[in-house]
């Protein structure tokens, strides 16, 4: 195999035999093909795709250069979520909890931030002490203990996989379809899940905005899923504006906690409150959705999802404090307000300025290895249809500094657009499911 013909062939168009692209794979996993070499290809890929012979490969590899979770032996439906990302979704750190409080297991391996959004394992590593590097044989006992455990990926699961995540997070090559379809399922197939939710994002802040390949992506997990016997259901959720208030790690940290105490803004509330229950039908496909949206209101609004996240906290080494003094959680030094310039109606909340000021800030990475501010961000308090007067809160910036600060109140007075026009019609919150038998209206 000459790795320079592999990537010509795939520049070109053409399809790569199975047994060539393993071949390939094989040799970036043993340092014979360099990470210029694959990024080369993950080029090509952007360009021109790869079809489901191709895509199969990479799952298997990916899965085939790790372990996998044994949980067969737990006495309880074992099912997860994965978001494909968005500004804002702070939803797993609540999630988790809450459905583990309800006799199911949550095996949660998560990433960090990749692109323009912050990644669940930055945000959890807001709370002091909070460990989400574990072994496989840790992540077992916090999910014995707990009922669910939040982790990075290990060296032990899909390290291929892991490889390749941090390699087009810094060479502009997130936003493909079918790598993002086999990173995601790779990782969830190798967790023993008796089932798999997954949240499909859709609209301008995410990874995929165009809405078409949001729903081919949505299809091509589920399929992967399905062809491997795994009960697998895809939520096509909207990201036409930011989920919440708050964009940033420790921002969204303490928002998700807010959230667990009853509080916190509607949608996010509605939207974990909807994943819990899809997740418990997953877990018991006998069970109604509405008794199933029952427990889970009743869970969330009892403080048994709070106190499951107290013992999730503790258990992973971290300061459970933070559930009575969100303060303690990473924050930054600079606050700026940022006020109305004019009234009018706010028209338009744009997610990816928020997103890619938040890497400008500090709190996303351009480098693989880069140490990340945790307490930079925004509250955003104005939303779609908000009428405002001049002088009015839009925001408020985190900063590490005053230099911060300007970069941030620019990028608020971009991304909301306040005017005298109609905002137009957003998208719904949850707007279409697909499974194994297709797409539907949600």
């Amino acid at each position: 195999m000459a790795p320079a013909r592999v990537i010509e062939r795939k520049r070109d168009g053409e399809r790569i035999e199975s047994a060539i692209l393993e071949a390939f794979l094989a040799a970036y996993m043993d340092g014979s093909v360099p990470d210029y070499q694959m990024s080369a290809l993950l080029m090509a890929i952007y360009f021109n795709g790869l079809d489901a012979e191709e895509i199969d490969v990479f799952v298997r590899c990916m899965l085939a250069s790790g372990t996998s979770l044994d949980l067969a032996y737990l006495d309880a439906p074992r099912v997860d979520k994965h978001s494909t990302g968005g500004v804002g979704d702070k939803v797993s750190i609540a999630l988790a909890p809450l459905v583990a409080s309800l006799d199911v297991f949550v095996p949660m391996m998560s990433g960090r931030g990749l692109g323009h959004t912050t990644g669940t394992l930055d945000k959890l590593e807001a709370i002091p002490g909070f460990v989400t590097e574990l072994s496989l044989a840790e992540a077992k006992r916090v999910l014995e203990e707990v009922g669910c455990a939040m982790f990075g990926q290990s060296a032990e699961i899909a390290p291929l996989d892991k490889r390749l995540y941090a390699l087009r997070d810094v060479t502009a090559t997130v936003p493909v379809r079918p790598l993002i379809a086999a990173s995601i399922m790779s990782k969830k197939l190798a967790e023993g899940l008796t089932g798999l939710l997954l949240d499909v994002k859709v609209g301008s802040g995410a990874f995929l905005p165009e809405v078409d390949r949001a729903f081919e992506l949505a299809e091509a997990m589920v399929g992967i899923g399905t062809t491997r016997d795994l009960p697998t259901v895809a939520l096509m959720t909207a990201m036409d504006r930011p989920l919440g208030a708050a964009v940033g790690n420790g921002l969204e940290t303490m928002e998700a906690i807010h959230c667990l105490q009853g509080d916190g803004p509607p949608d996010l509330r509605a939207l974990v409150l909807r994943q819990a229950a899809e997740m418990l039908m997953l877990a018991d496909s006998a069970l109604e959705p509405g008794l199933a949206m029952d427990r889970a209101e009743s869970a969330l609004d009892s403080g048994s999802a709070l106190e499951r996240f107290v013992r999730l906290v503790e258990a992973q080494g971290g300061d459970a404090g933070v559930v009575d003094d969100p303060a303690t959680l990473a924050t930054a030094t600079v606050r700026r307000e940022v006020r109305a310039a004019q009234g009018g109606t706010v028209g338009c909340v744009e997610p990816r300025v928020l997103g890619q000021a938040v890497v400008a800030l500090g709190g996303g990475r351009r480098r693989m290895d880069q140490e990340i501010d945790l307490g930079v961000g925004f509250e955003v308090l104005a939303r779609v249809g908000d009428d405002i007067g001049v002088g009015d809160l839009l925001a408020v910036v985190h900063a590490a500094d005053e230099a911060g600060a300007d970069i941030g109140e620019q990028a608020i007075r971009t991304a909301v657009e306040v005017g005298d026009g109609d905002p137009g019609q957003q998208r719904p919150l949850v707007s279409h499911i697909v499974d194994r038998d297709g797409v539907r209206p949600a």
